[in-house]
């Protein structure tokens, strides 16, 4: 089984490799993939050196599975390239998300969508995955009328140069900026780039991506999306209404026996999920279940994961395990 991770250099490329690492993937070629300045460096995995190669070098080794961590642009240029080269590709950029011929997927809610046909697979936006992750098997229960929700998103989410700005601040050293104002002490309400209505891109990422997974074109979603100066993981305010009423105890029964989230609710004992709680780690943690008393059939919660990780690399590899299940590589 030979599997490439383009972009291995980069700070998911490097927790995809741990996760395959650690979950046992079957890989008996690692082809990293970087740019042409990471070329010719190595990365360690399963306590093996491997070559860093061009991605073209990655291409012409004809791997089974391809990992791509390195951007639109990258995957726009590159992932059809691979697959006509007889590869899957699992693509965590935004570049295909929406593309109808391509499933969007978070394996535990529809891993079902993919088939032998499918030959580009997009990972979801980290934010996207979290809240869907509770909010499917909720979905299926009471059907979702209408989202709204904040995301409190991790510096990790932009990258390394934003985590150096950060440190950089902390430590009162003058540096690189990732962003145009401090983040340090502060909370910037924008991630991604604004669009013509107001919304950032990351706004629009949460909205049509929940819309294809949970399978509903019309379900009302509005978001605002800020970056916060943490590095475990992104967290969200989540007010969702359903068609029905509900229990609040069913709920938490409900994701409770969710795979893949793990409730953390008990107010009297301050229990609530933090990044803190959630880096690290492959659950997605939900707390702060309650009644909104505003509106009918309304529920708040507080959605915590680390985006590094089920937000991006566990996702992609649960992907790439699940092709192998289904015996599609």
């Amino acid at each position: 089984m030979r599997i490439a991770v383009v972009g291995a250099t980069g700070m998911v490329g490097q927790v995809i490799m741990k996760v395959l690492e650690e979950r046992k993937f079957p890989v008996d070629e690692l082809i990293p993939a970087a740019s042409e300045r990471s070329a010719g460096k190595e990365v360690i995995m399963n306590k093996q050196s491997w070559k860093v190669l061009s991605v073209i070098e990655a291409l012409e080794k004809k791997p089974q599975i391809a990992l791509f961590s390195a951007g639109g642009d990258i995957s726009r240029k590159w992932a059809e390239l691979f697959c006509k080269n007889g590869c899957v590709v699992i693509d965590n950029s935004s570049a295909w998300r929406m593309e109808e011929h391509v499933p969007l997927v978070v394996p535990e809610i529809n891993a079902s969508s993919i088939d032998a046909s499918h030959r580009l697979i997009a990972n979801p936006n980290c934010s996207t995955i979290q809240m869907v992750m509770v909010l499917a098997p909720l979905h299926k229960k009471y059907g979702i009328k209408r989202i709204v929700v904040s995301t409190y998103q991790s510096v990790t989410g932009t990258g390394a140069k934003a985590v150096e700005q950060m440190m950089n601040e902390r430590e009162g050293k003058k540096g690189e900026m990732a962003y145009s104002y401090p983040i340090d002490k502060n909370c910037i309400p924008q991630c991604d780039e604004f669009t013509a209505d107001g919304y950032t891109k990351e706004e629009m990422k949460l909205i049509n991506e929940t819309r294809k997974i949970l399978g509903d074109s019309n379900m009302q979603i509005t978001s605002t999306a800020v970056r916060v100066p943490v590095t475990g993981g992104h967290s969200e305010s989540v007010n969702v209404t359903f068609r029905k009423d509900y229990d609040l105890g069913e709920v938490h029964d409900i994701l409770s026996n969710t795979r893949g989230v793990e409730v953390m609710d008990n107010p009297v004992n301050s229990l609530y999920p933090m990044p803190l709680t959630a880096e690290g780690r492959d659950e997605v943690f939900a707390g702060r279940l309650r009644r909104d008393l505003s509106a009918s059939n309304s529920l708040n919660m507080w959605i915590v994961a680390d985006n590094l990780r089920k937000g991006a690399a566990t996702n992609a590899v649960q992907i790439a395990e699940n092709l192998i299940y289904k015996r599609l590589v």
